[in-house]
């Protein structure tokens, strides 16, 4: 099962990773503020993943895909790795769709 992990960037900013069950990295968060933003985030894909119009499948300069989780506000919430193929990417959804509702909070910013 997957999990989300909460950390903080070098800016102070709080974020998270969602990770599928073999500790691949699967969708990351902008910065959030405050940790609560960082949590109501979390909320929002486990909501907004299982609405496959939600994301945005995009292909960057270098011909890589990617794809974008938005709230229903239409921000982004969480961006994908870049993929080699479309394949790749839809593959990349469906591990968010099946991840994301069950998945555990593990907050690395507690000491």
């Amino acid at each position: 099962m997957g999990k989300f992990i909460i950390s903080k960037r070098t800016d102070g900013d709080f974020k998270f990773n969602l990770k599928a069950g073999n500790g691949q990295v699967i969708l990351t968060s902008q910065g959030y503020s405050s940790k609560s933003s960082c949590e109501n985030g979390i909320e929002s894909v486990r909501t907004n993943s299982q609405d496959d119009s939600k994301f945005e499948r995009n292909t960057a300069k270098d011909d890589r895909c990617y794809f974008n989780l938005k709230a229903g506000n239409g921000q982004i919430i969480g961006t994908s790795q870049m993929y080699e193929s479309e394949n790749g990417m839809d593959n990349g959804i469906e591990s968010v769709k099946n991840n994301a509702p069950g998945a555990s909070v593990e907050d690395e910013t507690i000491i």
